[in-house]
């Protein structure tokens, strides 16, 4: 076998060398950001869970706030309908605005505050929430660091070769400061 071969060869099998790192890392990086959600879906599940309760509890003493209760139901039908992480990011964003429109419309009711199942109800929502603010940063740091190996240089080759894209971040817009600090419970 002649030097110049070896050499082609060699150069051959350091790019398919290369392919398959990059590639796989892109995967893996995928994969992250996809398990990611699935901890954010969890979350998500056990406030869909909640919600219906936490409404009936409040129907009885707020009935003339049934707009706002009529939208978190149906914001939460359609978040739990909700196909793609694009979709469910949008819905989420809207749900969680009229929760906290909710919360302040309940600061209006004494009695409501007092009541233990509302307060076991609300300490859930609270808990739940703060939950998902961390599943929500650690997915948007697994999209950040997908991100950076789709758009640098050289795995955004590989990345362009096999179609990854960039990916959306769970961002909750211009209101994000509201939605970052952990909800509170008053009595």
């Amino acid at each position: 076998m002649s030097t110049p071969l070896i050499i082609v060869l060699a150069i051959i099998a350091a790019l398919i060398l290369f392919l398959i790192v990059y590639y796989n890392r892109l995967v893996q990086l995928r994969n992250n950001r996809e398990n990611a959600f699935a901890d954010i879906d969890v979350q998500l599940k056990q406030r869909y869970d909640l919600i219906p309760q936490l409404v009936e509890t409040v129907k009885g003493y707020a009935k003339h706030e049934k707009e706002t209760l009529t939208r978190v139901v149906e914001l939460r039908n359609q978040a739990v309908a909700a196909n793609t992480i694009d979709d469910k990011i949008a819905v989420e964003n809207q749900l969680t605005s009229v929760l906290a429109g909710l919360k302040v419309t309940l600061e209006a009711y004494p009695d409501l505050k007092a009541n233990q199942n509302f307060l076991q109800l609300q300490e859930e929502m609270s808990d739940i929430e703060n939950k998902l603010a961390a599943v929500r940063r650690y997915f948007n740091s697994a999209t950040k660091e997908f991100n950076n190996a789709v758009q640098t240089f050289p795995s955004n080759i590989i990345a362009g070769m096999f179609n990854f894209k960039k990916a959306s971040m769970f961002d909750l817009g211009n209101d994000r400061a509201t939605f970052d600090k952990a909800p509170t419970v008053s009595f």
